[in-house]
C-alpha cells in the first residue's frame, strides 16, 4: 500500500510513503508579486508521478490568528491539495495534528517532530536535518500515522 502524507502550507511537503521508500518534495509554491501559493501545477505532476497512491492523509489546520491575505492564501491551497487529490481519485482523510501527534507520540514542537521522525524513521532521517525540514518531518509522521490507521 502507498500513503500519501500532508503537511499543508509554504513550507508544508508531501511524503509518499510504502514501507521500503519514503519520497519527500517541499510543498510547490508559487511566488506571485509580495504572496505566495502553493504551485497547482507542480503539485498535481508530482501527484501524478507517484501513482498509485491507496490513500492520503492532510492535516487539518486551520487560519486562526492569520490575517486576512494570509487566511485566504492558506484556505486557497487547501483546496488545491483537495482537488489535486479528487483529480487523481485518491481517497483522503484530514487529520488534526493533536489526534496525529498524539498516536505517535509526537511533541508539539517542531524540532519535536524532527526528533520523533527520526526514530520512528531512522533510515530516512537525512531528509530532515535542518530546522526548515520540520514540514518534511510532519509529513512523513502524517503518512506513517496513516498506514498505521489503515493497517
Amino acid at each position: 500500500m502507498n500513503y500519501l502524507g500532508i503537511d499543508v502550507g509554504m513550507k508544508g511537503a508531501l511524503a509518499f510513503y510504502n514501507v521500503d521508500e519514503l519520497i519527500i518534495y517541499d510543498m510547490p509554491v508559487l511566488k506571485r508579486n509580495k504572496t505566495s501559493r502553493v504551485d497547482c501545477h507542480v503539485l498535481q505532476s508530482i501527484i501524478e508521478q507517484q501513482q498509485p497512491i491507496d490513500h492520503a492523509f492532510i492535516e487539518q489546520v486551520n487560519a486562526f490568528g492569520m490575517g486576512a491575505t494570509g487566511a485566504y492564501n492558506f484556505g486557497w491551497s487547501c483546496g488545491v491539495i483537495e482537488m489535486a487529490l479528487s483529480a487523481n481519485k485518491i481517497p483522503f482523510t484530514y487529520v488534526t495534528p493533536v489526534k496525529w501527534k498524539k498516536a505517535m507520540q509526537c511533541p508539539k514542537d517542531k524540532d519535536g517532530a524532527r526528533a520523533r521522525a527520526s526514530q520512528l524513521l531512522p533510515e530516512f532521517a537525512h531528509n530532515w536535518t535542518l530546522k526548515k525540514h520540520d514540514g518534511r518531518a510532519e509529513a512523513s509522521l502524517i503518512a506513517l500515522y496513516g498506514k498505521r490507521i489503515i493497517e
